[in-house]
């Protein structure tokens, strides 16, 4: 996939680093505000073997309060800029705002990276502009509403007809197909069976054989298993990765970027010597 100047193989799995500019996300919330500390920790998941940088600046854990556009401007513009004097690392910018859509791409972002698939005003129409690629994630609800009582009749059928509506309309607003990667959404409006089936049946949810990118790092899914704290998920976060990987995902969002990264080597590994 080329992300303007820049190409990425996908036949192999790559690792996404997740750079949150956010007071009050539920993994690492206010520990990268500051220019200084953001840049910092990017660098080093550069280093780690990243390929992408998500940068957020409006979390969308479950119960989450929205922002206003000039605030998440304010929280992502910056390190966007920075990264991109810096370093040809691909950078994602993780919103549903067209404005910040915009303001992110003449910053840098060659990644538009959306938990609502582009449904929110004027999305659509900013993405097919921008012509870079998109990330279009299933989603039940909204972050304030997802939690409660999410219901499927058989999910892996519904993530897909989801996911063939949203690449249809995408399409037809002039988004090219091949510039589009698929999220089933883990926690979005699931219950922890409904994660755990899709990542055992992940290899089936694609649709016109676009990739996926999928994110579980920290989440609780892994909590409400393991019985850990968001702190001590490391083995659950490269366990349900190598998963991922091995099902077919092609890029893996995460915070634990070397470790993943370990993890993917062993799996491309074991690929190649399938070929």
């Amino acid at each position: 996939m080329k992300f303007k100047d820049k190409h990425i193989d996908l036949s192999t799995p790559h690792v996404m680093g997740i750079l949150n500019v956010t007071p009050d996300s539920f993994s690492d919330g206010g520990r990268f505000n500051s220019l200084n500390s953001a840049l910092s920790h990017a660098r080093r998941m550069i280093d780690n073997g990243a390929s992408f940088i998500d940068v957020g600046g409006e979390s969308t854990r479950p119960g989450a309060n929205t922002v206003s556009e000039a605030e998440e401007l304010d929280r992502v513009i910056p390190i966007i800029e920075a990264l991109k004097k810096e370093t040809d690392c691909v950078i994602s910018v993780d919103t549903n705002k067209a404005l910040v859509m915009r303001e992110a791409v003449d910053a840098g972002a060659t990644l538009i990276n959306d938990v609502y698939a582009l449904r929110n005003v004027n999305a659509l129409e900013t993405a097919a502009k921008l012509s870079i690629p998109v990330c279009l994630m299933h989603m039940q609800g909204n972050p304030q509403t997802m939690q409660d009582a999410p219901q499927y009749a058989d999910i892996v059928k519904e993530i897909r007809k989801f996911f063939k509506q949203r690449v249809e309309e995408c399409v037809k607003a002039g988004i090219k197909k091949e510039n589009i990667l698929l999220d089933p959404g883990f926690g979005f409006g699931k219950t922890l069976q409904h994660n755990y089936q899709l990542l055992k049946e992940l290899n089936h949810i694609s649709v016109e054989g676009l990739p996926l990118l999928v994110g579980m790092s920290n989440k609780s899914m892994l909590g409400k298993l393991l019985q850990r704290e968001v702190n001590e998920r490391l083995a659950g976060n490269v366990a349900v990765a190598t998963i991922a990987a091995l099902n077919g995902a092609k890029i893996l969002r995460v915070h634990d970027v070397e470790q993943t990264c370990d993890a993917i080597k062993i799996v491309n590994y074991l690929n190649a010597l399938e070929k």
